[in-house]
């Protein structure tokens, strides 16, 4: 097999969503081999050119040197994982994980001090080609290998690069997190329609896809959020009267910021 290839470790939800992205992209290194032990129904495509699943690192065949090693296992069980490739560490090769709470330090214990690292946060969306992901490297990756993980990265969403990794904390807390709190908006939005009189049903179909409407809306606008939000409220109509609510002093942002700092928090801590 020949080398200079991709290596993904790890094909569960966000491995398999980025295993999507890169075989449809031209210019993914190949071949790819996938380590997967367990794979969900459809996550490894059959019968793809230059693509090898095997169940576990022994089964990488000889010879075969990655240009890329990606980490999409979950992060409690990287102590069991990542030693098995510390021997692909060399200044060929660079490795990308997507694992929330693994720092470049925890990474660079286990593959070497010269190792060439990127940690990244994705997010879910990356399942339909939304997603967006912030990315920080350490001293040892090339400005070429750099570009290698933001082009990986692009192939599921927008990509985002920061030099303090202190900062991959709170890109967690809003972005790694912030699909949970869409979804609980659209909860709330159901359930207060519901309360309202609506049937059950249709509570959560408006709930729905206002949301996904709303969320495409400001993906494809150029204007800001709050541009948009002042383009849909009429001076004393009913958003207006809700928007006094949600934006009073005790309103979402307070409670938003809360959140994120809670969650920013816990993201701290994982990483130790």
């Amino acid at each position: 097999m020949d080398t200079a290839g991709l290596l993904l470790v790890g094909c569960g939800k966000m491995g398999g969503a980025m295993l999507a992205g890169w075989l449809a992209a031209d210019s993914t290194p190949h071949p790819v081999v996938v380590v997967e032990p367990n794979p969900a129904p459809g996550s490894v495509p059959t019968g793809q050119d230059g693509l090898l699943h095997i169940a576990t690192a022994a089964g990488i065949p000889a010879g075969f040197r990655p240009e890329v090693v990606v980490f999409a296992t979950k992060p409690q069980v990287m102590d069991d994982v990542v030693p098995a490739y510390a021997r692909f560490a060399g200044p060929g090769t660079v490795f990308v994980s997507v694992a929330a709470g693994r720092t470049l330090a925890y990474f660079g214990r286990h593959l070497g001090a010269t190792a060439a690292i990127v940690r990244t946060m994705p997010n879910t969306p990356a399942q339909v080609g939304r997603g967006i992901t912030v990315c920080c490297a350490n001293a040892a990756t090339t400005t070429a290998q750099r570009a290698l993980a933001d082009r990986l990265m692009a192939a599921v969403g927008d990509v985002g690069w920061v030099e303090d990794e202190a900062l991959i904390d709170a890109v967690t807390a809003v972005s790694g997190s912030g699909p949970a709190y869409a979804f609980l908006l659209a909860e709330c939005m159901a359930e207060a329609g519901r309360e309202a009189g609506l049937p059950e049903d249709l509570a959560m179909r408006l709930a729905r896809a206002t949301v996904a409407g709303a969320g495409e809306l400001l993906h494809r606008a150029a204007e800001s959020a709050g541009q948009l939000r002042r383009n849909v409220t009429s001076p004393n109509g009913t958003t207006a009267a809700a928007l006094e609510v949600l934006m009073a002093p005790d309103g979402l942002q307070p409670l938003m910021s809360r959140a994120v700092a809670a969650a920013a928090r816990r993201s701290r801590e994982l990483a130790g």
